[in-house]
Formats: structure tokens, sequence, C-alpha cells
């Protein structure tokens, strides 16, 4: 036994100093990395004051059944920035991506237990018994039988000392790991840019219905104006079907903004995952979130610098090329160092007049050597699973290649269209004014009797187009200002003071707020 120890203790030295420095950094790495995905998950797990709602979900995983589950009690005011707290906080997808994360550890913790030796225990018997009688009526043998009590016990440490693929199966198994982290931090961008579009176009239609409504307020008082005017006799039958007309397109457009509102609040509801009782309000007006810094060409290098996209490629090229030398090292020999002992214990005897049930009896053996394995020929198998993996290898390089004109296509656009949307807003605030002073005109010479109550009406129509275009302006450079950011991979949108543009306005100290216009204005770029 104490030779047994021995030998034990000299197998564990050689397996501590056979443990290389990666081995050792992948080991720190590992446990690093388990920690911060366990903060992560007790981050998650824990209920946020900042967060307006977390997710619960069903015990029994179960679908409401009944209206009164699925009926809204309740509305909930979100500000822009708390939509990245609550999609980290309730979005399903971003949990199951972190649980991919956790997966990918799982195998790369599984890959390097490679490296370790292995031990098996088996016990027969513990105890067993076993009875026989032979008889022997055609000759003269003696009659036996067999009483016997018997256990048995035998361990078996195995360790591989030569490997060849253990070593790329590692490497393959924490690129995976790496992986798991970008697609990881891929999808959280991807969901903050889409739950930023939702709420910007929640935005719009909130602006839009306040457009609608003050286009009714006018519509009404036109048409309150035309019949007194038709009951004094001064006006005209035609003037009272001309407001009513322009009454119903106005009334029609807030229906349209009011379902469109709905809806959005809907979209917002579902990617944030609130619960089903519960609708979002937005808490702020639609006004231009900021100004992006970044000339083209910083922009472009900053994403190359900064996409995870890119990163995933180049880990597929590593995965496949160690997937490659896993499937050469098939065909390579494999050494190993086994260590057997069995020990055995009977009592009785077997096969025996009389056999004595006192009698005992117990063995011992302990076996050590090395155990190689070299599989000479396997029909070519090693072979081409080197060339599939060589040419999924080569597949990435090129989709690297792909990708890379993709993002730079991708900066290139949000760029240029936010460049256009800057000066959609300038252009829109500028008819915006127009329209504006053009109604207050047509108001004026209708009061003197130079014009017809038509003019009113078209110039009226006119101002309300202009405010849902200039919204729409507005809104669409915001969801441009966010997506070059989610595009390059920056957060590098300045806030700025949102003031008149100077070339729009006659009175460029003047700042116009939503109260006096139902707009925002440029900021002074």
């Amino acid at each position: 036994m104490r030779r047994v120890r021995t030998k034990l203790l000299v197998m564990t030295g050689l397996f501590i100093s056979g443990i290389n420095s990666s081995l050792a950094n992948n080991i720190t790495t590992i446990h690093s990395e388990s920690d911060k995905i366990s903060q992560l998950k007790k981050y998650l797990s824990l209920p946020n004051r900042e967060f307006p709602y977390e997710l619960k979900h069903p015990a029994d995983l179960s679908l409401p059944s009944y209206s009164r589950e699925v009926l809204v009690k309740s509305y909930q005011k979100i500000k822009l920035d708390q939509l990245e707290n609550i999609l980290l906080n309730n979005n399903p997808t971003i949990k199951i991506y972190l649980e991919k994360i956790d997966q990918a550890k799982s195998l790369l913790r599984s890959s390097l237990s490679f490296w370790y030796p292995t031990l098996n225990l088996t016990a027969n018997g513990i105890p067993q018994y076993f009875e026989s009688n032979n008889y022997y009526p055609s000759n003269s043998i003696t009659e036996t039988s067999s009483k016997q009590w018997s256990s048995s016990i035998s361990a078996q440490i195995k360790w591989d000392l030569i490997n060849p693929a253990r070593r790329p199966e590692i490497a393959a198994a924490k690129d995976g790991f790496e992986k798991a982290k970008y697609s990881h931090s891929i999808i959280i961008k991807d969901l903050k840019l889409e739950a930023q579009k939702r709420y910007f176009n929640l935005q719009k239609a909130n602006e839009e219905i306040e457009v609608a409504k003050k286009a009714i307020e006018s519509s009404t008082f036109g048409l309150r104006n035309a019949q007194t005017r038709f009951e004094s006799g001064i006006g005209t039958k035609l003037e009272i079907l001309e407001a009513k007309t322009q009454l119903a397109r106005d009334q029609q457009l807030l229906n349209t903004k009011i379902g469109d509102q709905k809806i959005g609040q809907r979209e917002l509801a579902e990617i944030l995952n609130l619960p089903e009782d519960v609708t979002p309000l937005i808490d702020s007006q639609t006004q231009l979130i900021g100004v992006w810094e970044k000339n083209l060409e910083e922009s472009i290098i900053a994403a190359y610098s900064m996409r995870e996209e890119l990163n995933n490629i180049l880990l597929d090229i590593s995965i496949n090329n160690s997937d490659a030398k896993s499937a050469l090292s098939t065909g390579k020999p494999k050494i190993s160092l086994v260590n057997t002992f069995t020990s055995k214990f009977n009592k009785g005897e077997l096969n025996q007049p009389s056999p004595n049930t006192s009698n005992e009896s117990s063995s011992f053996s302990n076996t050590i050597g090395l155990n190689a394995t070299w599989y000479i020929f396997d029909g070519g198998n090693s072979k081409s699973l080197y060339k599939f993996n060589k040419s999924k290898s080569e597949e990435a390089k090129l989709n690297f290649t792909k990708t890379r004109s993709q993002i730079r296509k991708e900066v290139e656009e949000a760029f240029f269209k936010l460049e256009s949307a800057k000066l959609n807003i300038a252009a829109s605030y500028a008819e915006v004014l127009s329209s504006r002073e053009s109604l207050r005109l047509a108001k004026l010479r209708y009061k003197s009797g130079i014009t017809i109550q038509r003019e009113i009406i078209n110039h009226q129509r006119d101002l309300t187009e202009s405010n849902v275009r200039y919204i729409g302006a507005v809104t669409n450079y915001n969801i441009l200002l966010s997506d070059l950011s989610r595009q390059t991979g920056l957060d590098n949108i300045k806030p700025c003071d949102i003031k008149v543009n100077e070339d729009n306005h006659p009175n460029p100290n003047t700042t116009t707020t939503l109260s006096e216009s139902h707009l925002i204005p440029l900021c002074q770029l």
C-alpha cells in the first residue's frame, strides 16, 4: 500500500509539472470570466428601482386564458435614458445570449479537463453470495458444491501524456467562448438601436396627434365662422362645405395618428417585454438628441476597430483551423499512463465436497504502465475532415472581406443620410415658418374682404402638412444618428442646445419651445 501511495504522489507531481503556463492562464481567464458572468446574472436577477418593471415568468409557463389577464390596467412613463436598463432587465433575447455564454464557458471547462487524469472505480459484489451443487450420476466423480461470499474493488488512474487533439480542441473551445461574448454584445447593441427607433417613432406619433388636434381646432373654428357668415347673409354654402371637408380631413389625420400611437406603444412594450397589462408612455418631446462629432474617415476607422462582427469572423477562422488540426491528430499516436489496482476478498470455497464457509482469502494486485493508441488507417476520414475545416476557414476569410466592405458601406450610408436629414430639418423648419406666416397673412386678407375662406383652408392644410414633415424630419435625424452610433460602435453623440438656426428664423435670439409651436427647432450646429 505504501508503494501505491508513492506512485500516486509521483503521478501527481508529474501532472502538476506538466501543466504549462498557457493552461494556467486559460484557467485563470475562465475563473475571471465566470465571476463576471455570475455578477451580471446576479445583477439581472435582482430588482432594480430604476426599472419600472421586472419580468416575471409564470411558474408553469402558462399562457393567459381570460380577457382580464391581458387587459391594460396601467400606464408607465419611460424616458429615453431608461431604455437600456429596462432592455437588459426584461428582454428574453439578451438573457438567451447570456445563457449561450454560460454554455460556451462549460464547454471550455470540459475541454480543459483533458489535461487532468481520470479515475475510475469499479466495485463488484459488495458483497455477493454464490452457491451451487454439482452432480455426476454417470461416473464416479465426487459430487461437489460451492458456498462463497465474495467482493472485489478495482481502481484505474489514466492520464494522457501525449494527446495531439488536446491543444486544438481547447483552443477551439476558448475561441467559442470569446465568440459567445461578442455575440452577446452584438445583440445588446442591435436591440438597443431597435428600442430607440421604436421610442422615436412613438414620439413622432404623439407629436403628430398634437398637430392634428390643433388642425381640428382651427378647422372647427373655421366651420363655425363659415356658418355664422352664411346665417348673416354674407357667406355662401360653398364655404361651409369646404370647411366641413377640411375638418373631415383633419379628423382622418387624427384617427390615423392615434392608430400609429397605439401600434407604437405595443411595439415598444414588446421589445422591452413589459407585462401584458402595462402600456408605455413617452415622457419626452420630439427633439434633436445631439450631433455627430466624428468625420467620415474617423467613423469608418472606429467601425473597423469596434464592430464585434469582424472579431467573430476572425474567431471563426481560428476555430476552423483548430478543428482542422484536431482532425489530423486522430491519425497520430496517443500515449497514456495507466495505473490499475485490484483488491479481492473471498469467504467460503468453490467446487469442494464439503465447502468450508469460514475459509477466507484475499488478494491485491497493482499494475502501472504506458498504453499507446495509433490509428494507422481510417479510410481517409481525418484528411477529409481536415480539408473540410480548412475550406471553412477560407470561407470565413472571404466573409471577413465581405463584412469589412459591408461595414464601410453601412457607415457611409448612415453618415450621408444623416447629413441629408440635417438639411431636411432646416428646409422643413423653414417651410413651417413660411406656412405659419402665410396663414397669418391669409387671415388678415380674409378679414379685410380681399380673399375668400378657401385660401385660409389651403394655408391651414399647408401648415399642418409642414408640421408633420418637420416632426418626421427630426425623428428621421434621431434614428439615423442612433444608427450611425450603432454602425461605428461609438457612443459619440454630443448633446446640443436646442436653438433656432439663424438662417431659418427672423429673430435668431428667440428660442422656440414645443409649448409655443409644437416643434423643436434646430440645434446650433
